[in-house]
C-alpha cells in the first residue's frame, strides 16, 4: 500500500510541475487562407487527351494551386514544360517557360522567363514574357521576340499571334533576310 502512496505522490509531483504558470510560445493562427495553395503538388508528369487520344504532355517540378487569392491563379514558379503531340504520337510543338501562371477565371496564361516555344512548322520563338487567352485563342507579348525559321531570323518587340503561333504579326520588326543578288525581277535594278 505504501508503495502506491509514493508511486501516487510521484506522478502528482511530476504533473504538477509540468503545470507551471509558463506559456508556451506559439504563433499566430492563420486566419486568412488565401496566402496559402489549395493544391501542392511536386515532381508532375500529366497526360491530357481529347477523344481518347493523347495530345498532350505537361511536366513541372511544383504546381501550387491558389484558389482564395484575387485573382485566383495557378502556379508553376519552377518552370514548365509542355508538348503537343501529332496523331502518331510524336512531338510536333513544344513550350518551355522558366515561370507560368494560369488565371483560370480569366483562362489566361502568363509565361515568362526563357520563353522557348516551336511551332508545328518547325518557327522557333524566343521571348521573356508571354500571354495566351484561351478566351480568345490568342497569344501576344509586348517584349523582346526573337523568331528563328528555316531561311530566316526575325526580331522585333511585341507581337500577336493565333494560338498555334502559325499567323502573327510582329511590331518594330528587325531581321537578318538573305537577299539573292543575281535575282533576274529585282525591282532595284529597273
Amino acid at each position: 500500500m505504501s508503495i502506491t502512496i509514493v508511486f501516487g505522490a510521484i506522478v502528482m509531483l511530476v504533473l504538477l510541475s509540468s503545470c507551471s504558470g509558463k506559456k508556451k510560445q506559439l504563433a499566430e493562427a492563420i486566419k486568412e487562407r488565401d496566402s496559402l495553395p489549395l493544391m501542392d503538388t511536386r515532381g508532375v508528369t500529366t497526360l491530357i487527351s481529347d477523344s481518347g487520344v493523347t495530345r498532350y504532355r505537361i511536366k513541372t517540378d511544383e504546381w501550387l494551386i491558389y484558389d482564395k487569392k484575387r485573382p485566383s491563379y495557378w502556379a508553376f514558379e519552377k518552370g514548365v514544360y509542355l508538348e503537343k503531340f501529332d496523331s502518331l504520337l510524336h512531338v510536333d510543338a513544344s513550350i518551355k517557360a522558366d515561370t507560368a501562371y494560369y488565371y483560370d477565371k480569366q483562362k489566361l496564361w502568363k509565361l515568362s522567363g526563357h520563353v522557348a516555344i516551336k511551332n508545328q512548322k518547325g518557327d522557333k520563338f524566343n521571348t521573356e514574357v508571354l500571354y495566351w487567352n484561351e478566351a480568345t485563342q490568342k497569344v501576344y507579348s509586348d517584349k523582346f521576340i526573337r523568331i528563328e525559321q528555316t531561311d530566316r531570323i526575325i526580331t522585333g518587340h511585341g507581337f500577336d499571334s493565333n494560338q498555334q503561333m502559325t499567323l502573327y504579326t510582329i511590331r518594330n520588326i528587325e531581321g537578318i533576310f538573305y537577299v539573292d543578288e543575281d535575282a533576274k525581277n529585282d525591282s532595284l535594278k529597273k
